[in-house]
């Protein structure tokens, strides 16, 4: 995880270990720099908000289905094909964007556009892209970039990246954490 803000300057990394088994999602933090105020006031929040969303069964919220999305506009273009992606509710946790498939409409590449709702009173604008990649027949997210304007601090950047050593209890292959980072 890296956060940037623009107008101080200040940066943070973190690297954790993340394991999400069933209804229990938990991380060990093992390595971070820059910023205490990012690490503590960003980061580690963001750990913590997603340990709670899963702990309190709120994932679902945030599922690309019928239930929280309406679907409209389907076009092509540059090998891939967009849908438009329009909330059903104000939710932090929704885009109101598109996603963008492959031209043949059989794989999830990006998810992309603004939160439906501000997370909070301070943070406002915020613009997401979210890559997926097939890793060993299992499409999961790989990157989260997110840029948002935060009150006093202008505008500040969020990125995400996840590699993986297991997947649905199986081992990644040698040969899909090798590709990885070529996928994003």
């Amino acid at each position: 995880m890296h956060a940037r803000s623009e107008h101080f300057g200040h940066e943070a990394w973190l690297e954790a270990w993340t394991e999400l088994d069933g209804q229990k999602f938990t991380y060990e933090i093992v390595s971070e720099k820059g910023s205490e105020y990012i690490r503590n006031k960003v980061l580690k929040v963001v750990l913590k908000r997603e340990q709670e969303l899963v702990a309190d069964g709120e994932c679902g919220r945030s599922d690309i289905t019928p239930e929280n999305y309406t679907f409209e506009d389907a076009t092509s273009g540059d090998g891939e094909r967009y849908v438009t992606l329009k909330p059903k509710r104000k939710d932090v946790l929704l885009v109101d964007g598109r996603m963008v498939l492959s031209q043949d409409g059989t794989e999830l590449l990006r998810v992309e556009g603004r939160l439906a709702k501000n997370p909070s009173f301070w943070t406002s604008l915020v613009n997401v892209i979210r890559h997926y990649a097939r890793i060993d027949g299992v499409q999961v997210p790989i990157s989260t970039e997110s840029t948002a304007k935060v009150k006093f601090a202008g505008v500040s950047t969020l990125d995400v990246h996840y590699d993986y050593e297991t997947i649905n209890g199986r081992p990644v292959s040698l040969a899909a954490q090798r590709a990885l980072p070529n996928l994003r």
